[in-house]
């Protein structure tokens, strides 16, 4: 019998994150799911997290503790405000303060070293260049980069032959589409957290970036948010 192949998926306990593991597991994989504590403000992302890859399947479930607070620069790990109900022109220029330098570029990295570990061929992330903040690395052309780079870094690929493919399955997708693709596969929204900045008991603030796409999302699916309802 054949084993079925083995992928490392980055899970924030977002929105997106949830649909690319429901994706991960549509296409046949065994999900290995890998979160971070990483000093964010929005910790309750986790609690989420473990929710969504009990629920979707996951084999596992690792969280990893790194703390970004040593470096700060974002409102996400150091003493600063997140920007609340900006317009969406405001939204669409720029890289906002709740970039976190270098993220996915760690978050990656760590990806890669647990792929190598597991044997596992393949990496998913929910990055996407459509409906997001302006972050750099969420673009096309850095995922590609880091392919790149990961099949010259690795034993695995150098000397067994075993390369790298990082999957971003959402890249091009508005969020109302992600929303419809995650529900024809079974996600449960109401077990996902997109907030940036919420209460200590995890009700989304509403009104900071994270808040304001996904509101938009279900929106333009013409769908209520289940996190909201009740």
């Amino acid at each position: 019998m054949t084993r079925p192949r083995k992928a490392i998926v980055l899970l924030s306990g977002g929105l997106d994150s949830a649909t690319c593991l429901a994706i991960a597991r549509d296409r046949g994989f065994q999900a290995v799911a890998l979160s971070f504590r990483y000093g964010q403000r929005h910790q309750v992302e986790l609690a989420a997290a473990e929710r969504v890859a009990k629920a979707m399947g996951a084999d596992s479930h690792r969280v990893v503790d790194i703390d970004l607070r040593a470096f700060g620069g974002s409102a996400l790990t150091a003493d600063i405000a997140v920007p609340k109900n900006r317009p969406d022109s405001e939204m669409a220029a720029g890289i906002p303060v709740t970039y976190v330098p270098a993220r996915n570029t760690i978050f990656l990295s760590f990806a890669l070293a647990l792929a190598e570990v597991e044997e596992a061929g393949d990496i998913f992330i929910g990055v996407n260049a459509i409906d997001y903040s302006g972050y750099p690395d969420c673009r096309p052309a850095y995922v590609e980069a880091f392919q790149r780079m990961a099949n010259l870094a690795t034993r695995a690929a150098v000397e067994q032959g075993r390369r790298l493919s990082i999957h971003t399955p959402l890249i091009t997708l508005s969020k109302a589409e992600i929303i419809r693709t995650g529900l024809a596969l079974g996600v449960d929204y109401g077990l996902t957290i997109s907030c940036y900045d919420p209460s200590p008991g995890g009700i989304p603030c509403g009104g900071c970036d994270s808040c304001r796409l996904r509101q938009k999302g279900f929106a333009e699916a013409g769908l209520a948010d289940p996190a909201l309802v009740g």
